[in-house]
């Protein structure tokens, strides 16, 4: 059942420095507008950064999957 299957399921890409520097942009945007969330400061604070520790967690799992998802789409386009 599986061999029916992966004639349909796209290339998944290998890591390359391209790969990264996508992953990296996309956790640092939104690591950015983390700033305007409404209470950034709840629980314990990052030293260097004005954002709380769960924050930062949160901002760079979401960041990792929006990443995931434009590597994925620029390898079904074409694009990478």
């Amino acid at each position: 059942m599986l061999l029916a299957v992966q004639a349909t399921v796209p290339a998944t890409p290998e890591w390359s420095p391209i790969v990264g520097i996508i992953i990296s942009v996309s956790c640092l945007v939104v690591v950015l507008l983390t700033f305007n969330i409404e209470q950034p400061l709840v629980g314990s604070r990052i030293p260097i950064l004005p954002i709380s520790i769960p924050a930062f967690v949160g901002a760079m799992c979401f960041g990792h999957l929006i990443g995931v998802g434009i590597v994925l789409g620029l390898t079904n386009i074409g694009g990478i």
